[in-house]
């Protein structure tokens, strides 16, 4: 079954929705994915979202960075079925229960990787807000090919290495992942 890796922007911000206890009021700009199985980048406006939902409801693993946490609850305002019964794996959430705490992407990706994102999620908002949506769109597709690289990473060697507050040495977080073998039900219907 197809691994699909995913990022999405939003419209609005923690402020404008009134906090965390409001996700659902969230609404999405873009959303970006990459399929393992087709090898191929996608990227998708909100009315295109159906499209997104059907190739993660046949997933047999999504993966992202800081997902649980924040791209599933607003995914699942626009989808017929519960995104969070999809096989997931979250790069963040395994490094904080492994490291005890949080790291942002580009912090990660550039110790790891050697590169720096193009922008953070504020500036994604201003796209939005001021029409680059092609803008907007390279924005999400190159968060999701950096947590792509970050997440074949871990698979190929079983570690990240992880920037230190007021410590130049970097240290050296062991993370899995193992693939399982394919659920006999199948992906969800």
């Amino acid at each position: 079954m197809d691994k699909i890796v995913f990022d999405v922007e939003t419209k609005n911000t923690f402020a404008d929705i009134g906090g965390e206890a409001n996700m659902h009021k969230f609404e999405i700009s873009v959303a970006a994915a990459y399929s393992y199985d087709k090898d191929e980048y996608y990227c998708f406006e909100e009315r295109e979202l159906d499209e997104l939902g059907e190739m993660m409801r046949k997933a047999g693993l999504i993966i992202g960075f800081s997902s649980k946490r924040f791209d599933v609850p607003i995914l699942n305002n626009y989808f017929k079925f519960n995104l969070g019964a999809v096989p997931h794996y979250d790069i963040l959430e395994q490094i904080e229960n492994k490291w005890g705490r949080r790291i942002s992407l580009d912090l990660l990706s550039e110790a790891n990787l050697g590169i720096r994102k193009t922008g953070h999620g504020l500036e994604a908002i201003e796209w939005y807000k001021n029409g680059e949506m092609e803008k907007l769109k390279e924005y999400c597709k190159q968060d999701v090919k950096i947590t792509k690289q970050i997440f074949d990473l871990i698979k190929a060697q079983k570690y990240l290495w992880i920037p230190q507050r007021n410590n130049p040495e970097m240290a050296k977080v062991e993370l899995k992942y193992e693939e399982k073998e394919p659920d006999p039900q199948g992906a969800l219907l």
